[in-house]
């Protein structure tokens, strides 16, 4: 299981044959994974986490090298922070495999089950999807994350990272294969496309002639726009994270204030980063000074309404496309709204369905926010950087998918299988 190569000499002309054969060699693992025991599955993820921490002096070599060419191509702040891997990054992938392998098997599990009258008696059953392609830029750890959730639920995997993290996902690539044919997993189970030969894409999203199930996108909006536009596969995706914090009439300042602050700036660059602050016009005189001043003080740059210059002098006007902008840095756009209602109306109006927050104590506030809005993720007096995978105990994401078939929000190994119907009998035919 090594990655895929193509020489520049080849390139042209083998693509299309090079990537069919992944897929026909991904189906094939495919069909062995979804026999595959949990002990194996479980024992092929633990082994990849020990392979990981021991190989962690060489995964932040590789890591160095992207992070050298990134920012000589002078790529922004958040990606370079997205690009990143230390000590402490390294580690969670390993526990992340950990948690995986810890977690319930969904492959065959019984989702709902009942007899007939006629003595039939039905299961409807949890079954692997298949093959996934997952597409991503930036973020190594996805390579440890897609792969480990995609094993667990019986999926094989394609990956194709990005050309700026191309030689750290090869550095994890190695490592978890390295632990997966340790335990004796199916061969091709995670394959990597290690060239940055974009046509790479365009052979994926056209499903390798029926061996990907799913294409995952996970990633820019270009990039999540495309592989929507183009891709002849269901797609799991969002377009783009523009989340919000909505400070109520009845929110306690000092919380409002710790999850604005945190919700913004814990990590800028991360798909729950908070983009919009909407304030209650109610509480604006006694709450929306001291939370665009933290924010601020806090290293934040703000645009505003007029209300909110007016708050604070160090405020600059907001656009209009500021209500609607994905900032993935220190910058958030400040709004005075009219109570919840007025609250619900602007994240109607600009957001992006992935994840919104409430600060109240009025319970009655909070279900009307909760129960009306329709995004993925909806939190009452909390930050809105828990919108991962891994918070909800999930072990982890391939991503957080906003759309409103079989999947919605963080996408795990739950959301990783479909389901069958088992029909048993003693005989029966259909009159």
């Amino acid at each position: 299981m090594t990655p895929v190569e193509l020489v520049s000499t080849e390139r042209d002309q083998n693509l299309k044959t090079v990537m069919a054969l992944m897929g026909a060699q991904a189906r094939a693992a495919a069909a062995a994974l979804a026999r595959t025991p949990t002990k194996k599955k479980d024992a092929g993820l633990l082994c990849a986490a020990m392979v990981i921490r021991a190989n962690a002096g060489d995964i932040l070599e590789a890591n160095a090298k992207d992070l050298a060419g990134a920012r000589a191509k002078g790529l922004s702040g958040a990606l370079i922070d997205r690009l990143t891997l230390d000590d402490a990054r390294v580690e969670a992938m390993a526990k992340g495999l950990e948690e995986v392998a810890a977690l319930p098997d969904p492959v065959g599990t019984t989702m709902a089950e009942w007899d007939r009258p006629n003595g039939l008696h039905i299961e409807r059953r949890r079954t692997p999807l298949g093959t996934i392609g997952i597409i991503y830029e930036s973020r190594p750890n996805v390579t440890a994350d897609a792969a480990a959730l995609c094993l667990k639920a019986g999926n094989a995997a394609i990956l194709r990272g990005g050309t700026e993290a191309m030689h750290s996902n090869r550095a994890i690539f190695e490592a978890l294969t390295e632990g997966f044919t340790a335990a004796n997993l199916p061969d091709h189970a995670v394959q990597l496309v290690a060239t940055t030969d974009r046509a790479a894409v365009g052979e994926m999203l056209t499903g390798l002639n029926g061996a990907i199930d799913v294409i995952v996108p996970r990633g820019g909006k270009s990039l999540v726009e495309r592989v929507q536009s183009d891709a002849r596969v269901p797609v799991f995706a969002h377009l783009e994270g523009v989340c919000h914090v909505y400070v109520d009439a009845a929110a306690d300042l000092d919380m409002a204030i710790g999850i604005a602050v945190n919700a913004k700036l814990r990590r800028t660059g991360v798909c729950g980063a908070a983009e919009t602050l909407l304030v209650d016009e109610a509480c604006a005189a006694t709450h929306l000074a001291p939370l665009v001043a933290a924010l601020i003080d806090a290293g934040c740059e703000v645009r505003g309404d007029q209300a909110t210059r007016t708050a604070d002098a160090r405020v600059t006007a907001a656009s209009e496309i500021d209500w609607s902008t994905e900032y993935l840095d220190a910058i958030i756009a400040v709004r005075v709204v009219k109570g919840v209602e007025g609250a619900m109306q602007h994240i109607n109006t600009y957001g992006s369905h992935h994840t919104e927050a409430i600060i109240t104590a009025d319970q009655k506030a909070a279900d009307t926010f909760l129960n009306g809005l329709d995004s993925a993720i909806l939190l009452h007096n909390a930050s809105t950087q828990f919108a991962d995978g891994g918070e909800f105990g999930m072990g982890g994401e391939i991503g957080i998918a906003t759309g409103k078939f079989h999947a919605r929000g963080p996408v795990g190994v739950e959301q990783l299988t479909s389901f069958k119907y088992v029909v048993r009998g003693s005989g029966q035919i259909r009159p």
